[in-house]
């Protein structure tokens, strides 16, 4: 097994000072509560977590998770309300209750051990929280503002006993609130109250299901719900006129950054001044009106990718009659995201580059913390170990993680594809729709300046579908900088294409399968892989694992998956393959299908293994290369295995062998041994092998062994269709629907063999001597 090293992190100076600013804040906010706030930590205690996280116990009691939430948009003064604060659960229509019996940690959901409640959620329950908060004296004169990460599902909050603005419909976006009106001298007094129907709501809901919070068999790929409060609560001063959010977007062609400072309390009298640094060092600066798009220049900009992901700096100032009234802090990336044409096929262009994006599907999730991860450096783990297997892209699953997510990947070079998290995979009726697309336009708002999130995924495998091509549009529309996926697995499930946005998406399990690129959109695999292995010591429920195709050990694991990823390699990505996304980084609950168990304490591949295979079909990506061509016309296959070079592909009452083949033998062995190579009957860009003496009867794989046939259905023609993949002393032959699998000789008989597979005829020794083939001349012309 290969244990896992504890991670590390060191953030951007800004944050780390923020950050420390607000431990400060936080600990001089808690000492003028007094007594109650630390009896009130001494009380509480986490429940046991069914599997620990090198993170599980070094969870700080009183200020989880303090680094700055919002990286993007940055300022000196905050105060970090997560922690322990008193907490009730009444019916659901109950109003406030008059005793909060219990402590919660903040901000991690109820069902979660940390949270120190770890209980069943259901849509009858309403959720009471409850802390009393010091607002700095220096704050005086200011706005104060109550920011919530985000909190699972309506969220009502009263400061002082007076309701701060409306309620909040949301489980994944973040929202806030001028609390300066309730506020009066001395402590304050905090109520929030959230309801959370999860999957029996009409809401964005994700992965998540109402059930019991310890580990039990089955449950599938649906996962322990996560209600209530789950990300950061933080309170921060603001002048009265103040930058409310930024919208950084990078413009390569003309080498600027265009900027929009949206602006709260501003009016005709104020402008912005933006200023982009490198290093310490101003590259741009310009003034531009508030709440309009202006241009800053990046004169030879540095390009941001995942080789070099490198942030530009940049300060913006909020300017009235000439002075700052209001400064943040927030960074860049000078990247562009497309669709074109690269040798005649539609590709997916990164800085108006082929460049193959492999990635994994991240689910987000923890077993001690469920929705929210133990600590920041947790956070950027699951990230980390993307860019050590050398995967360049992540899938974040039906789930939005908080804005320090897409700051680690911004910061560590990972390509985001983002998706809008699903409703229940019933139809949704009108208010379900319309909350669930506003919502969609928030979380777009919120994470639009982000240079690692390269495409947004409307929906997946036709859970919760409507309206695909509309919403794909308007989507499109709303942030034009970005691919749009309007279907992740049209292939799949009953889910319907929209025939529109930036990609046609199948999934394929295990896969890779065959996705190929229309005249307008580029081909990519949403979902392949499922290989699973369970770990004893490391599993959710001991002997309840499941995964869509059992390793053996963990050196089959290593195989299997390296041998899918050599498969796009060698023909998938010449034929028109853009991206592709395995499933997936971790374990989730009885999901076994991970490259690290659910714990995060086992990485079950071999790292450097899996990195080189990345590598390859990454570095092979940007020639954009082709698939081997073939003289066409008959032809002999000769075995290329030192010692059986006398033998020769030929079939025999109907099915396919190697034998010895030369002058001395017989006509029937000579023409048996004969094969005219055509066009492929599925894909002319691959070839299909006829029989020189059955005409119309081609070499096709069925079940694994290799046989001559005749047939004329899609099933027939895919078998018997075989790309060339060009090797040294001559070539090997894909199977055109089993892109992973190749035509081998082994015992004297022809297989579809599969690298790390478990049959005899997947024998690893001699695997690539075998299945590389000399194209000869013909024995029978």
């Amino acid at each position: 097994m290969r244990t896992s090293p504890t991670p590390g992190h060191r953030g951007r100076w800004q944050a780390l000072v923020a950050a420390l600013t607000g431990c400060a804040l936080l600990l001089a906010g808690l000492a003028a509560t007094g007594g109650t706030a630390q009896a009130r930590t001494a009380a509480w205690s986490p429940k046991p977590s069914p599997m620990t996280t090198p993170w599980t116990d070094r969870v700080p009691v009183g200020n989880p998770l303090p680094e700055y939430p919002r990286p993007q948009l940055t300022r000196s003064d905050w105060l970090n309300l997560n922690g322990i604060w008193d907490f009730a659960v009444t019916g659901r229509d109950a109003g406030q209750p008059g005793a909060f019996p219990e402590q919660i940690r903040v901000p991690f959901p109820v069902e979660s051990a940390l949270s120190g409640i770890k209980r069943r959620v259901t849509q009858n329950d309403r959720l009471w929280y409850k802390r009393a908060v010091t607002v700095p004296s220096d704050w005086s004169g200011r706005q104060v503002r109550l920011h919530f990460g985000a909190s699972d599902w309506r969220t009502t909050v009263w400061v002082n006993g007076r309701q701060a603005g409306a309620v909040h419909d949301g489980g994944f976006d973040a929202f806030s609130y001028d609390i300066t009106p309730l506020l009066t001298s001395g402590s304050h007094t905090l109520v929030v109250s959230v309801w959370d129907p999860t999957e029996t709501g009409g809401q964005a809901v994700g992965k998540q299901r109402i059930r019991g919070v310890d580990p039990q068999p089955g449950g599938g790929i649906f996962y322990t719900a996560s209600s209530g409060i789950w990300q950061t609560v933080w309170l921060e001063p603001t002048a009265p006129a103040h930058i409310g959010r930024l919208d950084l977007v990078p413009d390569l062609a003309n080498s600027t950054l265009k900027v929009t400072v949206r602006g709260d309390g501003t009016g005709s009298g104020h402008q912005a001044r933006v200023t982009v640094s490198a290093g310490g060092a101003p590259v741009g600066r310009a003034t531009g009106p508030v709440g309009a798009e202006f241009a800053v220049p990046v004169p030879n900009p540095r390009l941001w990718t995942p080789e070099d992901p490198f942030l530009y700096d940049v300060r913006v100032e909020l300017l009235s009659g000439g002075q700052a009234v209001d400064t943040v802090g927030s960074y860049a990336g000078m990247r562009s995201i497309s669709v074109g044409r690269v040798n005649g096929v539609q590709r997916i262009l990164l800085n108006g580059r082929f460049v193959f994006q492999s990635g994994t599907l991240d689910q987000g999730y923890w077993p001690d913390g469920l929705y929210t991860a133990p600590s920041d450096a947790a956070l950027r783990f699951d990230l980390q170990k993307h860019k050590d297997m050398g995967f360049n892209m992540v899938r974040k699953h039906i789930k939005v993680e908080p804005q320090r997510w897409f700051h680690h990947a911004d910061r560590l070079g990972l390509l985001v594809w983002q998706d809008m998290p699903s409703m229940d995979p019933r139809t949704p009726d009108g208010p379900a729709r319309v909350q669930w697309e506003a919502e969609y336009d928030r979380i777009i708002d919120q994470h639009r300046s982000s240079p690692s999130l390269v495409m947004w995924v409307d929906q997946n495998e036709g859970w919760g579908q409507y309206d695909q091509a509309r919403i794909a549009n308007e989507v499109k529309a709303y942030d034009p900088s970005r691919l749009v996926d309007n279907m992740s697995g049209v292939n799949c499930c009953g889910s319907v294409d929209g025939g529109n946005g930036d990609v046609i998406d199948h999934h394929v399990y295990v896969g890779p399968g065959v996705t190929d690129p229309t005249a307008t959109r580029a081909a990519v695999l949403g979902e392949f892989g499922g290989l699973g292995i369970r770990v004893p010591g490391h599993e959710w429920y001991p002997g309840g694992g499941f995964s869509y195709e059992n390793q053996a050990s963990l050196a089959a694991l290593d195989n299997r998956f390296v041998g899918l990823i050599d498969g796009i390699r060698r023909t998938r990505m010449p034929l028109g393959l853009s991206a592709s996304v395995h499933t997936e980084i971790t374990d989730v609950e009885n999901e076994v299908n991970g490259l690290l168990t659910y714990d995060r304490q086992v990485v079950k591949t071999d790292e450097a293994r899996v990195r080189n295979a990345n590598r390859a079909l990454i570095d092979a990506s940007r020639t954009a290369p082709s698939v081997a061509a073939l003289p066409t016309g008959n032809r002999s296959l000769r075995v290329t295995t030192p010692g059986h070079t006398d033998r020769y592909a030929r079939h025999q009452n109907g099915l396919g062998f190697t034998e010895v083949v030369n002058g001395a033998g017989s006509a029937l062995l000579k023409n048996d041994a004969t094969w005219r190579i055509v066009p492929g009957l599925a894909d002319d860009r691959c070839y299909s092998f006829e029989s020189r003496n059955y005409p119309g009867e081609y070499l096709r794989h069925r079940e694994f062994r290799v046989r001559r046939e005749g047939g004329g259905d899609a099933l027939f023609r895919a078998d018997a269709t075989w790309c060339a993949v060009a090797a040294p002393g001559g070539v090997r032959l894909a199977s055109y629907d089993f892109p992973d699998q190749l035509l081998r000789h082994h015992d004297a008989q022809l297989w579809l063999a599969t690298p790390g597979g478990p049959r005899p005829y997947d024998d690893p020794a001699l695997f690539t001597e075998d299945t590389t083939w000399a194209i000869e001349n013909p024995w029978a012309p």
